[in-house]
């Protein structure tokens, strides 16, 4: 384009030179001259406009020429500045997002079984490469400081009493209590002769066997009759005297000082417990292996209930458009709270980045972007000032011809 602007100058001053030579033989040539030269005051003068906003023209230290290097940073904080204000503005973000359904658009892609799978096997590497880079120590102090804050350091008595008034108050526990009935009739049942040290070896050598055969099977008997009883009757004294044991229990948790000392002193020792420590070191070593095992395989059953639950959520979000209209409403919040928080930095790193750069280098970019229409109009330059010159000689010519 630099070569094509600059031939139409030369040729110009060529035409100029011959009409220039000739017009006295040929007055009409007067014409051709006046449009030449016309053409290349104008050529001339838009060549030097281009020029002075890369560089200096010939090398001249011309006031206002070499605009582009020499404003470089001015330039960059207008960029930076109109980026901000025209682009990055609340009602801008907000009503270009009004009419975009990002949710429906979401979702509708995800919806589409190799997107879906895509989704999952993305976010499995980011999730695995994240697990992969924790350090095993690290971990386990921070998850041990976690759960001395949040599970250790606060009291248990009082939570625990509380819940335990409610499960009271429900009935909850006499569930628990007939199951624990009927594992001991169980193992009666299977062990009667569990009874025969408990009476035999408190009775008197000189009786025969028979008779702590006798006592021994009596007694079982009636231990599992006994159990049967309290099994079978919701009313049962051991139960009214188990019920008001652990309603007493429960109360001595939330308010008895000694009960809530002798728990945190239990809970503490526990805590404390060596073998407890290597027990959680040994669960967060097989739970990140098993995690990373898990994501890492494509065909797993993990993938694949993941690739099902992404792909159902999409299709319930495009089934539910007020869900989707909400969704659209977040995102939009999110958008702008984003824009709110950080246009500032955002035109600051357009401005910053700009000013990093070498003026040659910021010259050679911008001419790149734009050198093409600027040559156009050192084109257009040489046209109109060619039509200029030969309307004005014609009027001029016109004028002297009345007079």
């Amino acid at each position: 384009m630099k070569v094509l602007a600059t031939s139409l100058l030369a040729l110009a001053a060529v035409v100029f030179a011959v009409a220039f030579a000739l017009q006295d033989r040929y007055p009409w040539l007067g014409y051709v001259r006046a449009a030449a030269e016309g053409a290349m005051v104008g050529a001339l003068a838009d060549w030097f406009a281009v020029t002075a906003l890369f560089r200096h023209p010939l090398g001249l230290r011309i006031p206002h020429t070499a605009i582009i290097p020499n404003r470089k940073d001015e330039i960059g904080a207008s960029l930076g500045e109109f980026v901000e204000t025209n682009f990055l503005s609340d009602d801008v973000v907000a009503g270009k997002l009004g009419t975009i359904d990002l949710a429906g658009a979401a979702a509708d892609w995800v919806t589409q079984p190799r997107n879906a799978r895509r989704v999952v096997a993305e976010s499995a590497q980011g999730v695995t490469g994240l697990v992969a880079l924790l350090d095993d120590d690290r971990m386990r102090e921070a998850v041990e400081a976690v759960v001395r804050t949040h599970l250790v350091t606060p009291l248990w008595g009082p939570p625990l009493g509380r819940l335990g008034a409610r499960v009271l108050e429900s009935g909850g526990h006499r569930e628990a209590i007939d199951l624990l009935l009927d594992r001991l009739d169980e193992w009666l049942a299977a062990n009667p002769e569990a009874f025969g040290p408990i009476v035999s070896r408190r009775l008197p050598s000189w009786l025969p066997s028979i008779v702590d055969r006798v006592i021994d099977e009596r007694l079982h008997a009636e231990a599992r009759r006994f159990v049967r009883d309290v099994r079978d009757d919701p009313d049962h004294r051991l139960r009214r005297s188990l019920d008001a044991y652990l309603t007493e229990f429960a109360d001595r948790l939330q308010h008895d000082d000694a009960t809530i000392e002798r728990l945190e002193a239990a809970k503490g020792r526990a805590f404390d417990d060596p073998r407890i420590r290597e027990l959680a070191a040994s669960a967060w070593g097989a739970a990140r292996t098993a995690a990373i095992d898990a994501l890492s395989d494509e065909d797993g059953e993990l993938r694949q209930r993941a690739e099902a639950f992404v792909v159902d959520v999409a299709r319930r979000i495009l089934a539910d458009d007020e869900l989707r209209a909400s969704l659209n409403t977040r995102l939009t919040d999110a958008a702008l709270h984003l824009v709110t928080s950080y246009r500032s930095d955002i035109s600051h790193v357009i401005t910053e980045t700009v000013q990093s750069w070498d003026p040659a280098e910021t010259t050679d970019k911008i001419e790149t972007q734009v050198g093409r229409d600027l040559q156009f109009i050192r084109i257009n330059g040489t046209v109109v000032g060619a039509l200029a010159g030969l309307a004005i000689y014609s009027v001029a010519t016109g004028v002297a011809a009345l007079l």
